[in-house]
């Protein structure tokens, strides 16, 4: 797989996993730092060998679910 199919294939998952994300928990903000925290956790994923879009978007909402609530 080259590096494009790799860009897109994250930007798909993360994009599936935010908006599932958002659409569920209405008081969190579109560009919570959260967001970032995701990106980077799929994309460690991808490179571990993860490929498939769905698999890494609900790998990306357990995720999300695991981190801390913040208290700002």
């Amino acid at each position: 797989m080259d590096q494009l199919d790799e860009e897109l294939i994250l930007r798909e998952a993360v994009k599936t996993a935010w908006s599932v994300y958002l659409a569920t928990h209405g008081d969190i903000d579109v560009s919570d730092r959260r967001l970032c925290s995701l990106s980077r956790h799929l994309a460690d994923r991808l490179h571990a060998g993860e490929t498939g879009v769905e698999e890494l978007a609900c790998a990306g909402l357990a995720y999300l679910d695991r981190l801390p609530v913040d208290d700002e």
